[in-house]
C-alpha cells in the first residue's frame, strides 16, 4: 500500500496525517473460493448455488461480503507493513453497495480520514481509515470506516 522505509519498517500516528493515501495490490476473485468460503462461512444458495443465485436477489452468483471483507483485509496486510504492530482494529462500520462476483480483480483504496493522539497514553492513538474495496470497473464493492489503534513513534 505504500513503499519505501517506512512500509518496512510500519507506520506510526505520524506518518498517517489526514488525506492519506494508501493503495493495495490487486486480487482476483474465483467462483471455486467463493464456493469454498459460503460452504464453511455462509452457506446460502446465492453464494453455492448458480443456478438459485441466478433467481436470486443478486441475479447470480455473488461472494459473501463476508468474504469480501475478508479479501480485502489480506490486501491491507499483504500490501507491506502499514501499521507498526499490524493493524488492530477498534470498530467500525461496513457495507456492501453491490456485490463481488466471481472473475472480479479486487483493489483496496484507503484514505486517512481522522488522526486522534491519545489524551491519556502518549505512546498511541487512533486513526479513521476509510477503505474502498473497488472491482475492475471501479465500482464499490465495499466500503469500510475503520478505527485503528497506532503507536505512537517513540521518543
Amino acid at each position: 500500500m505504500t513503499s519505501g522505509k517506512i512500509a518496512e519498517e510500519g507506520l506510526y500516528l505520524e506518518d498517517l496525517s489526514l488525506g492519506r493515501k494508501l493503495l493495495s495490490e490487486s486480487y482476483i476473485v474465483t467462483e471455486e473460493e467463493i464456493k469454498e468460503f459460503a460452504g464453511k462461512y455462509d452457506p446460502q444458495d446465492f453464494h453455492l448455488n448458480d443456478s438459485l443465485a441466478k433467481e436470486s436477489l443478486f441475479g447470480g452468483l455473488a461472494a459473501s461480503g463476508w468474504h469480501t471483507a475478508s479479501i480485502t483485509m489480506r490486501l491491507l496486510v499483504g500490501s507491506g507493513k502499514l501499521i507498526k504492530g499490524g493493524i488492530v482494529g477498534m470498530g467500525g462500520e461496513i457495507s456492501w453497495p453491490r456485490p463481488t462476483r466471481p472473475g472480479d480483480t479486487l483493489q483496496v483504496e484507503s484514505e486517512v480520514i481522522e488522526v486522534i493522539p491519545s489524551g491519556a497514553r502518549s505512546d498511541q492513538g487512533i486513526v479513521k481509515l476509510r477503505s474502498k474495496t473497488k472491482n475492475q470497473n471501479g465500482k464499490v464493492v465495499q466500503l469500510f470506516i475503520a478505527k485503528l489503534y497506532v503507536p505512537r513513534r517513540p521518543v
